[in-house]
C-alpha cells in the first residue's frame, strides 16, 4: 500500500516546473525535538515555510506540488554548528595566518567557510571570534541572498584581558569596568548576536560581570570559554549563559567544587537551562588524523578558496605530527569522555559545535565529526545528538519559533541521507540533500 500511495505521489512530480509548494514523501523524519521518528513521512513546504508534516496516506498531497522522495532516506532539520571560526580554515600556523589573510577575510576566506558549511548540511551556525565588520558583512549578505550559507550568528570580536600580539582586529581588551560596558555597547549597537568571552580567569571580577551585565542589558547572551577551571567558576558566579570546550587540560576530570556548582545552578530552574558545547572531535580525533593524513586530502574543504590558499593550507599541513598545537592532545584524550559524562550528569544542555577551522579541521567536515564521537564513542542516543545539534541551539539563540525543528509554521532548513542515520550516524559525512528556507542547495 506504502509503494502504491508513493508512487501515485511521485506521478504529480510532472507539475514540478512551475509548482510552488515542495513535498518530501516517503522517508524516516527525525523532526528535532527528540522524539519517536516519523516513518513514511511527508513533510509540505509553501515557499521558506513547512507546511504540513504528516505520514504518507495520512496527509494530503497537493496538485501542482513539486514531489521529492525520501524513501530509505533519514530526514531531519537542518544542523546549527555552535562553534566555528569562519575566518580560519584549518592551516596549522595561526601567527603566520593572523598576518598574511586578514585582507582576503571578507571577500574570499570567510564567504568560503560559510559555503563549505551549508554544503555539510550545517543550516545555522554560530561564529565565536571573528573581526566585527567582516563578521556582520558575511552574515548580512547570506541574509539577503547574496553569498550561499547557513544563516549564521556572530559575536564578533573575543573579549579578553589583552589581545594576543598581531591579533588586535578580532581580539579586544578589556581595560577595566567602564570599558568593559563600553565594548560590549559598541557590539551591541554595532548589530552582534551573541558576545565571546575568553581569558575572563585574568580579568577582574568587576570587568567580568560588567561585560555580563551590560550583555544581558542588550539582551545578548554570554558565550564563555571554559578551558581553565576559574573561567568556569568566574564565569558561573557573573551568570554566563553558554561555556565552550572541555578544557585542554591533563587533568583528568572537573574538579568537584565545579561538578557541585553546575549542579546546584541546572537546578534553578527559574533562570533557565545552562548551555554547554564541548567541542570535542578536533581532540579526539587527532590521533587518527595525525597517522591517517590522506583524510586531509578531502577536497570539500577547497570549496570556493583559491588555489594559492588550499596550497598554503596544505603546505602547512605536511607533518601533522609536528604541530605544537597538538603535541599534549593524546594525554588530553582519555579525559574527554569523562568530562563529557561530568557535564551530562550535571545536567547542562549541551550543544553540538566544533571549533571548526583550527588546525587539521575543516568546515565541510567537523560538524559530522563532532555528532560521530557523541554517538559512536561517547554513547549519546542519536535521536538525542541531533537534537544538539537542531533543537537546542534554536532555543539558545531564541529562534526556536522559527528554525530547528521539522514541524508547521518554522522555516523549512531540512537535509537528507540515505540510509539510516540513526544507526549509522557517519552517514551524515555525505548529506544527499539539503534545504535552507525552501531552496535546494542539493537533492533536487
Amino acid at each position: 500500500m506504502i509503494k502504491q500511495l508513493l508512487f501515485f505521489a511521485l506521478s504529480l512530480s510532472c507539475f514540478a516546473s512551475t509548482a510552488q509548494k515542495k513535498v518530501l514523501v516517503g522517508g524516516t523524519l527525525v523532526d528535532g525535538f527528540g522524539g519517536k521518528p516519523i516513518l513514511n513521512s511527508v513533510v509540505i513546504i509553501n515557499a521558506e515555510t513547512i507546511e504540513k508534516v504528516g505520514r504518507l496516506g495520512e496527509v494530503e498531497i497537493p496538485k501542482g506540488a513539486q514531489i521529492i522522495s525520501t524513501e530509505g532516506m533519514t530526514v531531519m532539520p537542518g544542523l546549527w554548528d555552535m562553534h566555528v571560526h569562519m575566518m580560519i580554515n584549518g592551516h596549522s600556523d595561526y601567527t603566520y595566518w593572523d598576518k598574511k589573510y586578514p585582507p582576503l577575510f571578507k571577500k574570499v576566506i570567510m564567504p568560503a567557510s560559510a559555503h563549505q558549511l551549508l554544503m555539510a548540511g550545517v543550516t545555522s551556525a554560530r561564529d565565536l571570534g571573528g573581526p566585527l565588520e567582516e563578521s556582520l558583512w558575511v552574515r548580512d549578505a547570506i541574509n539577503r541572498g547574496e553569498l550561499p550559507g547557513p544563516t549564521m550568528y556572530v559575536s564578533g570580536p573575543f573579549l579578553q584581558h589583552r589581545p594576543y600580539p598581531g591579533t588586535e582586529q578580532f581580539r579586544w581588551g578589556i581595560y577595566g569596568e567602564k570599558d568593559a560596558r563600553e565594548k560590549v555597547q559598541t557590539l551591541a549597537k554595532a548589530g552582534v548576536d551573541c558576545i565571546k568571552l575568553i581569558d575572563q580567569d585574568e580579568m577582574s571580577k568587576e570587568e567580568v560581570f560588567a561585560i555580563v551585565d551590560e550583555a544581558h542589558k542588550n539582551k545578548l547572551k554570554v558565550v564563555g570559554h571554559s578551558h581553565r577551571p576559574d573561567e568556569i567558576r568566574i564565569g558561573l558566579e557573573a551568570g554566563i549563559d553558554n561555556f565552550e570546550h572541555t578544557g585542554l587540560s591533563s587533568a583528568p576530570a572537573y574538579p568537584d567544587d565545579i561538578v557541585k556548582a553546575l549542579a546546584e545552578r541546572t537546578a534553578q530552574m527559574n533562570k533557565g537551562p545552562l548551555f554547554w558545547t564541548p567541542t570535542v572531535e578536533g581532540l579526539y580525533n587527532y590521533e587518527d588524523v595525525r597517522d591517517n593524513p590522506e583524510k586531509l586530502d578531502d577536497p570539500s574543504w577547497h570549496l570556493d578558496l583559491p588555489d594559492s590558499v588550499v596550497k598554503d593550507i596544505k603546505q602547512s599541513l605536511t607533518h601533522p605530527g609536528r604541530m605544537s598545537y597538538f603535541q599534549l592532545t593524546p594525554i588530553r584524550k582519555p579525559t574527554l569522555e569523562t568530562k563529557f559524562r561530568q557535564l551530562q550528569k550535571s545536567g547542562v544542555v549541551l550543544l553540538v559545535g566544533t571549533d571548526s577551522g583550527i588546525p587539521m579541521k575543516f568546515h565541510s567536515q567537523s560538524t559530522w565529526n563532532e555528532l560521530d564521537v557523541w554517538v559512536r564513542v561517547f554513547g549519546v542516543d542519536p535521536v538525542q545528538a541531533i537534537k544538539s545539534a537542531t533543537y537546542w541551539p534554536s532555543v539558545f539563540m531564541g529562534v526556536d519559533n522559527k528554525v530547528g525543528t521539522i514541524s508547521e509554521g518554522k522555516q523549512a532548513d531540512i537535509i537528507a541521507v540515505k540510509g539510516d542515520a540513526l544507526k549509522y550516524i557517519n552517514l551524515l559525512q555525505k548529506v544527499d540533500l539539503i534545504m535552507k528556507k525552501g531552496k535546494f542547495y542539493k537533492g533536487a
